[in-house]
């Protein structure tokens, strides 16, 4: 596809909510969305790729009280995590939007005075249950076993000035829209339930403001008031485009709006397809082409989250299996419209299976016998026999089925098919056996032809698990010394270039991981940690003050802190106890708190512990914490007593 041909493509992500660090669950998505680009581009597409956080609400505020830093410093501090788990991840976004941008806030503005002005807005009083970790009011009979229906928490009662948007207004045509449009949501079963659990019954109005809060965008013309996460959050998607109530729209907006696809968690689908598609009737704009809700990913049986103490995080996964094995196991393993599970036993299995038998034994055995037999030189002299042309048609179809199945947004099964290219390129060795060929200097034509058409398929794959593994791919690529690395590049097969040598070494794409020594690794590395991080237990035996006397306890000045550079639950601090006494203590406690929140803080360390390692870093005491459930607080001192001062 030429440049000037080139066709917009807009996908996006949600914005991640930044309370606090994203586990691999809250990572999937934008690794998904990444390969779904990362393939629009390689059809040729002009792809805008957006992500980015959402970074109002009332949770926000109570955390930064917490952490005793404004609202601004602890989103701050949040966003720049999220983001550096979305680069670890080698996602590759074209603009990272934060609700907090002063273009975004002015925009969100005049969007919601607009909408006041032409009458879909009125101000009222809102009576019902609210939920606080959600944000959201509920009705009596919204309720299930009288709590948050979404989350399963508590409610409480409450009654507030706001105002609201009139959803019903624009009900029969979003349902008509829907109708019309049988590929808007995805999967097509989530169609039925936003139609017949909440559009046909009835909408009401959509609470669109608060006053029991200030960190928001304040409403300009009744400031009392700041707009709530509906409006705010969800307009992101235009906003950063260059989106204009006034209608002085940026060429962004444009050239790519409506957007291609909205990939968002299935429990936000009813905000992206009743909510967002009202609002933007409302503005007069167009509605996006598909909403695709991807299901979760689920530790064992169960919804990962900190509070069940079962979430896994991206960096701890990176740190044992490697970027690349990270990302095929999310995107392999999740199905279409079904939750997908992870478990670190899974893990290995696949990455053993997959990654190590199928496609890194295939890349290491071709390469290798390419440099044994032919001096590394690739020759393809076409001596062909009959089992040649069903691995030559199973590449050449393979290209179609992964491009059928991205088109679908079917991402697990794209990959399947390009497994089916390398499991057949592996019985392709078994039926031609090059060993035998190389045995027989007559049939050296023969055994060019066999490995080239071997290269040709690996080359194939390579160019096609680009959008799922990319580094993984441009190896195998430079390995092979190939250009031919576009899409097009797979319409004939033979392109791969015969005027050069392979590598001479083949790098170890991935290595068999031996299951027990990773078992047994894995619980040493996370035994301290756990011991560290296990809450007071009420009931306990009773102790002799002589045992409680022999505790050493001291005031000391966190005065730097840093990330555990192999766990992502630790952090390392160094701490003064006074009269130059710098200690180096490793804590348990980065769910709760980042480096920089730290520093500064005057906290009580048990001095006298036996120094340990924490996967590899030394500990040389403990800081005090109390917790209660997912909720952790430091034991901090407030008056100016001197770093060293006794605590009994």
């Amino acid at each position: 596809m030429c440049e000037q041909c080139k066709k917009p493509y807009y996908i996006t992500t949600a914005i991640t909510y930044t309370s606090g660090k994203p586990h691999i669950g809250n990572i999937y998505e934008i690794i998904l969305t990444d390969a779904i680009a990362r393939y629009r581009r390689l059809q040729g597409y002009d792809v805008f790729f957006q992500t980015g956080t959402d970074e109002h609400g009332i949770k926000i505020e109570e955390k930064a009280k917490e952490a005793g830093v404004t609202p601004k410093e602890y989103v701050d501090q949040v966003a720049k995590i999220i983001r550096e788990n979305f680069d670890m991840m080698n996602t590759s976004y074209d603009y990272f939007v934060r609700t907090t941008d002063e273009s975004h806030e002015k925009q969100i503005q005049k969007i919601f005075k607009k909408l006041y002005e032409q009458g879909d807005i009125y101000k009222g009083t809102y009576e019902g249950m609210y939920c606080t970790p959600c944000e959201s009011f509920w009705t009596e009979s919204q309720l299930v076993d009288g709590k948050c229906p979404d989350c399963g928490r508590e409610v409480k009662k409450a009654s507030e000035e706001a105002y609201f948007f009139k959803m019903q207004k624009y009900a029969d045509r979003l349902i008509q829209y829907i109708e019309d449009h049988p590929e808007f949501i995805q999967p097509e079963s989530r169609k039925n339930e936003m139609l017949n659990n909440f559009l046909k019954p009835g909408l009401q109005d959509l609470c669109v403001s608060r006053t029991s809060f200030q960190w928001g965008i304040p409403v300009d013309f009744d400031p009392k008031h700041v707009v709530y996460v509906w409006i705010d959050a969800l307009s992101n998607y235009i906003t950063s485009l260059g989106f204009d109530a006034d209608g002085k729209h940026g060429e962004l907006y444009l050239k790519y709006w409506p957007v291609d696809v909205h990939v968002i968690g299935k429990d936000i689908l009813r905000f992206h397809t009743i909510y967002w598609p009202i609002m933007l009737m409302a503005l007069g704009q167009p509605l996006p082409k598909q909403v695709f809700g991807h299901p979760w990913l689920l530790v064992g049986n169960g919804k990962m989250s900190k509070s069940k103490g079962n979430a896994i995080y991206a960096d701890e996964l990176v740190h044992y299996f490697g970027v690349d094995a990270v990302r095929y196991f999310v995107l392999h393993e999740m199905p279409f419209a079904q939750d997908g599970v992870i478990t670190w036993d899974l893990i290995v299995e696949r990455i053993n299976s997959d990654l190590a038998n199928i496609l890194g034994n295939l890349v290491s055995r071709t390469l290798s016998m390419v440099n044994k037999y032919q001096g590394g030189a690739i020759q393809n002299p076409k001596v062909h026999e009959d089992v040649d042309y069903d691995l030559i048609n199973t590449a050449l179809e393979s290209v179609k089925r992964v491009t059928e199945k991205m088109d679908e947004l079917r991402v697990g099964d794209a990959i399947d098919e390009i497994f089916t290219l390398l499991r057949r390129s592996n019985k392709y060795i078994d039926e031609t056996e090059p060993w035998v060929l190389g045995k027989d200097e007559a049939k050296r034509d023969r055994l060019a032809t066999v490995l080239y058409n071997l290269m040709e398929s690996i080359r194939y794959a390579a160019v096609l698990l680009k959008s799922f593994m990319p580094e993984t791919a441009d190896t195998i690529l430079d390995e092979l010394g190939t250009k031919a690395r576009s899409l097009d590049s797979l319409n004939e097969f033979g392109a791969l270039e015969c005027d050069h040598n392979v590598v001479e070494k083949p790098k170890i794409l991935f290595a068999r991981i031996d299951a027990e020594a990773f078992a047994k690794q894995f619980e040493a590395d996370h035994t301290q940690v756990k011991a560290e991080e296990k809450p007071t237990e009420r009931g306990k035996e009773t102790i002799a003050f002589e045992d409680f006397a022999k505790l050493e306890c001291k005031v000391g000045t966190i005065i730097a802190c840093e990330k555990h550079p192999k766990a992502d639950r630790l952090l390392v601090e160094q701490i003064d106890l006074g009269d130059g006494d710098i200690r180096q203590i490793v804590s348990g406690i980065a769910a709760h708190y980042t480096p920089q929140e730290l520093i500064g803080k005057r906290v009580v360390v048990v001095a006298n512990l036996k120094p340990v390692k924490l996967r590899g870093v030394e500990s040389q005491g403990m800081i005090l914490c109390a917790q209660a459930g997912e909720e952790l607080d430091l034991v901090t001192i407030s008056k100016s007593l001197p770093d060293g001062a006794a605590v009994s």
